[in-house]
């Protein structure tokens, strides 16, 4: 598949995630954590069912650019189901992946892919890795 082709791809995926977004609402009797990024005006407020370990649920809302809400989105899908360890190592190779730096590609990040491109953008690695910083608060605050 040609750069092009792949990015417009890339493309479509984070869209579809900002125009859909998965897992988006609120969880009662769970671990809250809201950020925002005032540079861009993005919110996030973040809730996780975290229990024995696993991070059974997770949900978001909040407002922001398509870049940090569908961001958001992919993160819930992945990290829901996971081990705690999993879910900070996920966290990650995404923040590696968003500085340039080299990750680890045998972990399957899914849509997150599609962020990939942000690395070349300085000023939006903050509105992708919001909810990610958020999480990691989260299970931070849990683990406590």
């Amino acid at each position: 598949m040609s750069f092009n082709n792949l990015d417009t791809l890339y493309r479509q995926v984070i869209m579809d995630h900002y125009k859909n977004p998965r897992n988006k609402g609120e969880l009662s009797d769970s671990v809250t954590v809201d950020m925002n990024n005032p540079t861009c005006g993005d919110r996030i407020h973040l809730t996780l069912d975290v229990q024995d370990g696993i991070v059974q649920d997770a949900k978001f809302d909040g407002e922001g650019c398509s870049i940090s809400m569908a961001s958001a989105s992919m993160m819930t899908q992945v990290i829901k189901g996971q081990p705690v360890e999993k879910a900070m190592k996920l966290s990650e190779v995404f923040s590696d992946m968003m500085l340039g730096k080299e990750y680890d590609d045998s972990i399957d990040l899914g849509d997150i892919e599609a962020l990939q491109g942000v690395a070349k953008f300085p000023a939006r690695i903050k509105c992708a890795t919001l909810s990610w910083k958020a999480m990691e608060k989260g299970i931070g605050n849990q683990s406590e």
